[in-house]
């Protein structure tokens, strides 16, 4: 075990930096997206949950809980990690850590970390604040924890990327606001897809967010617009060329060497 830790020490290194960084500003990286997110769940449950009773049999209350919940938790994640990579070579901080003797894939995991440990002290946080007002049950749990991982994989994956090639904060910030937000929206948070007219029915199914959506709503409540293998499918690969882009930007150094 010790000898495990010495040849990964450098990894260790950057995900206690990573980790530590997200916890020393909790109230701005944890309880603030927290407290939004519950405001979506208050407003939106409680006032539209008197006009629209159940989606697939489901209270409307608990049926927009698990998109929220996933639109916080990669919201954080691509966040985290394009912003701290950023800054990372604004400061030129990260060209000490490529120059260090770690393998690629450990400076790609180390600093994908960070993010992913955000998402989840949110994702738990929202669940845990959530429960006085809507008791949200969880009918295929492996399911769920293969959703949410591939989920966290896939933004924090691409927060990394976007974090290397952008050359601003605006940049960062663009990619959430006209991306990320609108598709997240679009793919089904508020309503199932399956009451929506052609074309945009058609549309949705276009729209990757969709599925990752699908996948962690059916892991909750057992219910999804498309079948969960093809969501879990389609979010799967959509990861595994994530991180292989990551990878190679940090295997080959493009954007990276000064």
């Amino acid at each position: 075990m010790s000898s495990l830790v010495a040849r990964h020490r450098g990894l260790l290194a950057l995900s206690t930096r990573e980790t530590h960084r997200v916890l020393k500003l909790w109230t701005q990286t944890v309880a603030a997206p927290i407290l939004s997110s519950f405001l979506f769940i208050a407003v939106f449950g409680l006032s539209l949950g008197g006009r629209i009773k159940h989606i697939d049999g489901v209270p409307y209350e608990i049926f927009i809980v698990p998109g929220l919940v996933t639109m916080a938790m990669i919201q954080a994640a691509y966040g985290n990690n394009s912003a701290s990579v950023f800054q990372a070579r604004f400061d030129r901080y990260l060209n000490d850590v490529v120059a260090a003797p770690m393998r690629s894939w450990e400076v790609n995991l180390g600093l994908s970390i960070g993010g992913v440990v955000r998402a989840l002290l949110i994702g738990g946080g929202l669940l845990l604040l959530s429960l006085p007002l809507v008791d949200v049950p969880v009918h295929h749990p492996l399911e769920l924890m293969v959703a949410v991982a591939l989920a966290l994989t896939l933004f924090a994956s691409f927060g990394v990327v976007v974090g290397i090639y952008a050359t601003s904060w605006d940049h960062t910030a663009f990619v959430t606001n006209i991306v990320i937000l609108p598709l997240t929206f679009l793919g089904g948070v508020f309503y199932s897809v399956d009451l929506l007219p052609s074309p945009w029915h058609e549309i949705s199914h276009v729209n990757p967010i969709f599925y990752l959506l699908n996948a962690v709503r059916y892991g909750f409540l057992g219910t999804s617009d498309v079948s969960v293998a093809l969501s879990l499918a389609v979010t799967g690969v959509l990861a595994a060329a994530m991180v292989a882009w990551s990878s190679w930007l940090f295997r080959t150094g493009h954007r990276l060497k000064p």
